[in-house]
């Protein structure tokens, strides 16, 4: 998989059941442990340049974003880091404001994702000073000697600028069959019931709102995710093994059953540490591994 994290191939890996098959994206590696130094892509100085604001007033608190740049439509060129100078006391007070606020009236060419604003839908997923969150749930620091730098999601595609391609991260989902199934029907022809005490085991696995954040912060993700799973989607997984409502447990099992989709989680615990969510896929992973060896 190092191959896949490379903006430069020197050999093409073997086609994946889920990968396809033409890829002209830029690709972005970065560590995600907290405290490490994130790995970053080939940036030449000649490449960064500046777009302020106009002429601050004089009470104003100016703060220095520096942001991923890739344009699709000049592929010779070299991802860069742009930087931009707001003023905080004009800027909302969540990173997303900033990035809305430099496209709207700073640099209408900055892109990337946004949908709901309030930590549900997880279209704003990014790299933001080395931790994966959500652009809408990250304050900005207030503090402006500390200039702020924001990537897309690491180690992935990149469409453009903040955009990850995250093609192959949903068709991983789809793969788990992420629904109910069941042959047998409720005697009174309702809903399917189950207890207060059933329905609290499903707590802290439904509120995944599959931003991706955890998946692209594992090593474990980042090496082999042409068959590894990966954090979110195993949380997933668990969510229905957790169900009681679910029919389907023992092929649910099967389909785990085997050296990659599962048993490449080693514990490294990034994916509990960023989930913007407050979610712990790890205990997820743990819990299918110990449902999975005890055949509960």
């Amino acid at each position: 998989m190092a191959s896949l994290r490379s903006a430069t191939r020197l050999a093409a890996p073997a086609r994946s059941l889920f990968r396809p098959a033409v890829r002209s994206y830029a690709t972005i590696g970065g560590e995600m442990s907290r405290g490490a130094t994130p790995s970053r892509p080939v940036i030449s100085e000649k490449d960064t340049s500046t777009i302020k604001e106009p002429e601050p007033e004089k009470d104003s608190k100016i703060k220095t974003f520096h942001i991923y740049r890739w344009n699709p439509d000049e592929p010779a060129s070299k991802p860069k880091m742009q930087t931009y100078t707001l003023d905080l006391n004009k800027t909302g007070p969540m990173m997303l404001d900033a990035l809305i606020r430099i496209k709207n009236e700073v640099d209408p060419t900055l892109t990337f994702r946004r949908s709901c604003r309030e930590g549900i839908c997880g279209s704003c997923a990014m790299n933001i000073d080395g931790v994966n969150t959500l652009a809408c749930l990250c304050r900005i620091p207030t503090e402006t000697t500390k200039e702020s730098r924001i990537y897309p999601l690491p180690h992935t595609y990149v469409v453009k600028d903040l955009v990850p391609d995250l093609t192959h991260f949903y068709k991983q989902y789809k793969s788990i069959k992420p629904y109910l199934q069941r042959d047998t029907k409720p005697g009174d022809g309702r809903e399917n019931r189950q207890t207060p005490e059933e329905r609290k085991k499903l707590d802290g696995l439904y509120e995944c709102i599959l931003c991706a954040c955890c998946s692209t912060s594992c090593p474990s993700y980042w090496w082999n995710s042409e068959q590894y799973l990966g954090p979110a989607i195993l949380l997933q997984s668990y969510r229905w093994l957790a169900d009681s409502r679910d029919e389907r447990k023992a092929e649910r099992k099967e389909a785990l059953e085997n050296g990659m989709s599962l048993y490449r989680c080693h514990t490294i615990l990034n994916c509990s540490r960023t989930c913007p969510k407050g979610l712990n896929p790890a205990k997820a992973i743990a819990e299918i591994k110990k449902s999975m060896a005890l055949g509960s």
